[in-house]
């Protein structure tokens, strides 16, 4: 899939950005997935930006498979919340900086095993 955001970076440099992203608080009986990101080494719930014509729904699934290697459903997923204003304001490691519209859901039902060799997980 093309990546809006990285084409989008060529033309107008590390300037702010308003991003849409997506994200999937994924429930196993107590406990809830987190992941330890490469580019920032911090912890947070597998998801990232929503691509031109995709639903929000859609890249959440598209990501938790990329990040985790699960498969959910979109029937699956329930709202959790919508996030933006001041604190999803995020200025990556290179300098880019974004104004984040976050989606999340919430998700206990799931298919796969947990595999997190990938670009954007350390574990």
């Amino acid at each position: 899939m093309a990546n809006y955001i990285l084409d989008l970076r060529k033309l107008v440099g590390q300037r702010p950005l308003i991003q849409c992203g997506a994200g999937v608080i994924i429930k196993n009986n107590n406990r809830i997935l987190l992941q330890l990101r490469k580019d920032n080494k911090k912890w947070g719930l597998p998801g990232g930006s929503v691509e031109i014509g995709e639903k929000v729904e859609e890249a959440a699934v598209r990501e938790v498979m990329e990040e985790s290697g699960l498969h959910i459903e979109i029937d699956d997923l329930k709202l959790f919340g919508v996030f933006s204003g001041k604190r999803q304001h995020y200025v990556y490691p290179n300098g880019d900086e974004v104004h984040n519209v976050v989606t999340i859901f919430i998700a206990d039902k799931y298919s796969g095993e947990l595999d997190l060799e990938n670009d954007e997980s350390l574990s």
